[in-house]
């Protein structure tokens, strides 16, 4: 997925060689500064498959907290029959036979 849109390797920029001209470049500052972009490239990549990861993750997560708040709804039903009958109860309890005269 991301390969396909990136062009350029740590490993391509390493090995990356220019031509000299009469009046070109210092080859050492040129390798100095491939040297640091090679570094924070690497960087990037790490950091881009950890986020994938971390996002590959965090989806799995909304999966199973969705399925898991679909379940309670059934759950919920017995519940409040539960709390209606021991409400019930309850009320035979303290109002006894005079709750039915």
């Amino acid at each position: 997925m991301l390969s396909d849109k990136i062009k350029l390797t740590a490993k391509d920029i390493l090995e990356k060689e220019f031509k000299t001209g009469v009046r070109g470049y210092k080859p050492e500052e040129v390798d100095k500064f491939l040297d640091l972009v090679i570094k924070d490239y690497e960087t990037f990549h790490q950091e881009v498959e950890e986020l994938q990861q971390e996002n590959l993750r965090l989806k799995k997560q909304v999966e199973e907290a969705t399925r898991r708040q679909a379940a309670p709804t059934n759950t919920a039903g017995t519940t409040n029959f539960d709390i209606l009958k021991r409400l019930s109860n309850l009320e035979k309890h303290v109002f006894g036979s005079k709750l039915y005269e």
